[in-house]
């Protein structure tokens, strides 16, 4: 029996059956602050979302992510003293698949993937010159080690001769030539191994793009063998530190002064899976405390079909401002590695972005309202002065951090840490009650989809999210106590009827 249309008794007016009780006591998400993001950046999220109908957060991280990449290679930010640091951005947006962040990814990012093609063109004729240029000096490297052993097995013995040509040796492996940088910006999928080695010994700015994060943290880099070290090497390169990469099989590598962007979408169930076999690594290592974290509402279901616009000026000017940075040659010293600007703080903005510090170090503690994050509040105010010099820098260059930038960063990272508390209250929610939440979205959307109030018990057992018999009727029970449902027979069959209340179609 698919459907079943109800009778008039069956069906009982939705002013019969008592209010539905929630199903838990979530505390409800707060609006992205939107107008804190700079003008430019404002008006091509809200574009954005005029289109793709995306979640703003999702669609934000987008744009923030892209900044983050365009910029990081070129400036740091000194909060204090000696506390300088890169201005690279970690975020992972918690939502379900087909939130179409890979669309907003794509969107934003048309001036990264445009400077990448036209490195790749100017660093084409460089990689084929080296090319020949390594082929010759190997083939060299190969004569005088023949030579060397021609003269070693002579048994007359030329020690002279020997000797010069194993200097030779030394001085010809000291020539090596160097390989052009190759132009590789954006990772999708990757172990975290390759992704340092990469960042060593080629380009040293890159993003982590994906809107699968899941097969980010739960690729075999994330295995049970070598979690430790990756979510330590992922850690070091949000810090800037250098990093020693020893290896078995192959030569070992050092990281020095990279920088490197991440920007996932996760869905619950994966990141779920992932806190399930490595959560406390996870949040005791520092891995899950640099990002800004986002669980933001779906859209799905709302989103009617518009065409694309013929222009879109405010993600023009936000792409003309990119192209400008990325335009700038990348300060690269001789010896390979990146020495990016400084971004400062005036004095009287150091003083609010110290008591910004100092405020969310009281509230860190024993007792205040972010003592169950306490390890992602610990990195808040870095990530605030990260994000205020990154917007400084977009809207007004290499000049001082001013205080409306630094305001404006403050909004955003303290919104994520809202969203990162309601978000780590929510994923300790027990199993069972994790069933019961999937098993009534079910059955309202099945109610709604086939335009009736009752659904057979034997159809939910067979299509619906819990396919054991005994935690069905647990389940069941418990949504007719909080008068979601009500179970009649229809026959011999079990028949669950749902509040009127919760579809109203």
């Amino acid at each position: 029996m698919e459907q079943i249309r109800l009778n008039s008794t069956m069906t009982s007016g939705a002013d019969l059956w008592p209010d539905p009780q929630p199903l838990e006591n979530r505390e409800a998400p707060e609006a992205y602050p939107v107008e804190a993001l700079p003008e430019a950046i404002r008006k091509a999220v809200i574009e954005a979302k005029d289109f793709y109908q995306a979640p703003v957060p999702l669609i934000a991280a987008s744009a923030l992510g892209t900044l983050s990449l365009a910029t990081q290679g070129h400036i740091d930010v000194a909060r204090s003293g000696k506390l300088t640091g890169p201005t690279s951005l970690y975020s992972l947006v918690i939502a379900r698949s087909g939130e179409r962040k890979t669309s907003c990814d794509r969107h934003f990012m048309k001036a990264i993937h445009d400077h990448v093609q036209e490195l790749e063109k100017q660093t084409e004729p460089e990689l084929v010159k080296w090319s020949a240029d390594y082929r010759a000096w190997q083939a060299e490297i190969k004569g005088l080690e023949a030579r060397i052993t021609a003269l070693s097995k002579d048994p007359k013995g030329k020690p002279d001769e020997l000797d010069k040509a194993k200097n030779d040796l030394r001085v010809l492996e000291a020539s090596e030539p160097a390989k052009p940088l190759e132009p590789r910006m954006i990772y999708t999928d990757f172990t975290p191994e390759v992704l340092g080695f990469n960042l060593a010994t080629g380009y040293p700015t890159a993003g982590v793009i994906s809107s699968e994060g899941g097969t980010v943290l739960g690729s075999h880099g994330m295995g049970k063998d070598s979690i430790m070290r990756n979510l330590a090497l992922i850690n070091q390169l949000w810090d800037g530190a250098a990093v020693r990469v020893d290896r078995r099989t192959s030569d070992s590598f050092t990281i020095r002064e990279a920088r490197l962007t991440v920007s996932l979408q996760v869905q619950q169930e994966a990141l779920r899976e992932f806190y399930a076999k490595n959560g406390e690594l996870a949040r005791g290592s520092g891995f899950m405390a640099r990002f800004l974290i986002s669980a933001p509402q779906s859209t799905q279901g709302t989103r009617l079909f518009k065409d694309e616009p013929d222009t879109w000026p405010a993600l023009e000017k936000f792409n003309d401002r990119l192209k400008a940075i990325l335009s700038d040659e990348l300060p690269i010293t001789d010896k390979c590695r990146l020495e990016p600007y400084i971004m400062t703080f005036p004095l009287e903005v150091k003083t609010i972005w110290v008591s910004q510090y100092n405020a969310i170090e009281k509230a860190l503690g024993n007792g205040g309202k972010l003592e169950d994050i306490n390890d992602m509040a610990s990195k808040a105010a870095d990530n605030i002065a990260r994000l205020a010099a990154l917007f400084h820098y977009f809207e007004h260059g290499k000049t001082p951090i001013c205080e409306d930038c630094l305001n404006r960063a403050a909004m955003i990272v303290l919104w994520h840490l809202n969203e990162a508390k309601r978000f780590f209250n929510d994923i300790a929610t027990p199993p069972e009650q994790i069933r019961l939440q999937k098993l009534d979205k079910w059955i309202i959307r099945e109610a709604k989809q086939k335009q009736t109030h009752g659904i057979p018990q034997s159809r939910i057992l067979q299509y619906g999210p819990i396919r054991k018999s005994e935690q069905l009727n647990e389940a069941l029970e418990t949504l007719q106590e909080l008068d979601r449902i009500r179970i009649d027979r229809n026959g011999s069959a079990r028949l669950v009827v749902i509040n009127p209340k919760l579809t109203m179609f």
